[in-house]
């Protein structure tokens, strides 16, 4: 083979390909292959260490959850001013590995809707929870929180041996074990995040339909400053959470 061919067979191998043409060509003397060889192995040590990661994650699951059924739970929106709470519940197989799960605010907007795919192809079990602006208001994030994630897992259809949630413990589940940042370290933990991400995500930039005044698709619900100067410019709307809103606006909801 020349070696343009050589290195286009290189650059084109998958992950379980190319540690073995590595091996073959590493001493082929051509400029060209060695530059092949030399960009390859650095991709695959990149992508070997990003595999150990995912597995780390996935062992976790398993050494905290047990070898039972495991459902993972995360939210999204706790913080916004306006939409909804959404938290997902997720139960993954251990095989096939969802390569790349992580904390879905470590991901890109591409990346997370990409891996919300793969997890709804290949999870045992998926729950969705919604909590309203109204009931945030009317009831606290507190108890909200709570209720949420206990609606997501029992929303999955499944009776889980053990319920790993991130954070603090909620007291949402009694087979309920908790873990700090466990959205970047545990594998069904991270699936939720990433599901309840693109969920809320897709739900607020329907409501950028509705209210554009507001900016719903590009704030998600969160106050940023444009966000702010817009309900001091328009009011609230019944998608915001007036009791979230008090430090910036004193009025009614106008819609």
């Amino acid at each position: 083979m020349n070696a343009r061919d050589i290195a286009n067979l290189i650059k084109g191998a998958d992950f379980d390909e190319v540690e073995a043409l590595i091996e073959r060509y590493g001493d082929d003397p051509r400029s060209q292959v060695q530059h092949a060889v030399a960009s390859a192995r650095k991709k695959h040590e990149k992508e070997r260490a990003e595999r150990e990661r995912v597995l780390g994650m996935y062992q976790l699951q398993r050494e905290l959850g047990g070898e039972g059924l495991v459902v993972g739970v995360d939210e999204v929106g706790r913080g916004a001013v306006a939409g909804p709470l959404t938290v997902a519940a997720v139960a993954l197989p251990t095989q096939p590995i969802v390569w790349g799960i992580n904390d879905s605010k470590q991901l890109t907007p591409h990346a997370r809707e990409e891996l919300a795919a793969a997890i709804r192809q290949s999870a045992l079990a998926i729950g969705i929870c919604h909590i309203p602006p109204e009931d945030i208001d009317r009831y606290g994030m507190a108890a909200s929180l709570r209720t949420a994630m206990a609606g997501a897992v029992e929303d999955t259809g499944v009776d889980p041996d053990c319920v790993l949630i991130d954070g603090n413990p909620v007291h949402a589940h009694p087979k309920e074990k908790t873990l700090v940042k466990g959205d970047a370290r545990v594998a069904c933990i991270a699936a939720a995040s990433i599901v309840a991400k693109v969920t809320r995500d897709h739900i607020m930039v329907g409501y950028a339909d509705e209210y554009p005044e507001y900016d719903f698709g590009g704030n998600k619900g969160y106050g940023s400053a444009e966000h702010i100067a817009a309900i001091r410019a328009h009011g609230l709307t019944p998608i915001h959470r007036a009791s979230f809103c008090g430090n910036f606006v004193e009025m009614p909801r106008l819609f």
